[in-house]
């Protein structure tokens, strides 16, 4: 799993529900079929999902361990590699985990990235673009960043990377006067800044 809060959603989606019914009684059956579920959203991978431009590549990860190691070591050791197909001609390199490395379909970063699997509800991603960091809330605003190459609504904190990076919160109408302190702290915990 990649993000360390998921497995503690599960049991907060059962809590959640049993606190909703009130007074209800809930059969044990509808509690474990709605945990069932939760962990089925959780298995489809699609909470999170980052990216590295480089030198006319794309490097595409579903896998926050994997990625982390890239941006380490600068390679990754599974990897399936489309060239040219990115939005500007690029190398597109989806980075694999070892569970990973021999399917030939199900892969969350390549089903994503190519519009066959929708980012999840609570989303994380984070693009790695000329020396910034981007973080989007969702696949859609990423998906349109990288495609248009531009996030018109922003709010920019300069030197907050973990290598003194300038670091762009992507805003949406609904977000575009308020200080993004949600995705900020999500930023924080994932590159280890807290």
């Amino acid at each position: 799993m990649t993000l360390k809060f998921l497995p503690v959603a599960t049991g907060l989606f059962a809590l959640t529900l049993l606190t909703a019914c009130g007074t209800e009684t809930v059969k044990k059956q509808d509690v474990q079929a709605s945990v069932e579920e939760a962990k089925a959203a959780i298995e489809l991978n699609n909470q999170d999902l980052y990216e590295v431009h480089h030198e006319g590549r794309i490097y595409v990860f579903d896998d926050h361990a994997t990625y982390q190691e890239f941006l380490e070591v600068g390679e990754t050791s599974f990897r399936k590699v489309f060239i040219g197909e990115g939005p500007k001609g690029e190398t597109i390199v989806f980075g694999l985990t070892n569970e990973d490395k021999k399917k030939t379909s199900g892969i969350a970063s390549m089903d994503m990235y190519h519009g066959d699997l929708a980012g999840a509800d609570v989303f994380y991603g984070e693009m790695r673009v000329e020396g910034r960091i981007y973080v989007f809330s969702s696949l859609e605003e990423m998906t349109t960043a990288r495609t248009v190459g531009e996030v018109p609504l922003r709010y920019t904190d300069i030197g907050a990377g973990p290598k003194g990076e300038t670091v762009v919160y992507a805003l949406n109408g609904d977000n575009k006067k308020v200080k993004p302190v949600a995705m900020i702290a999500a930023f924080r915990q994932m590159n280890g800044l807290n």
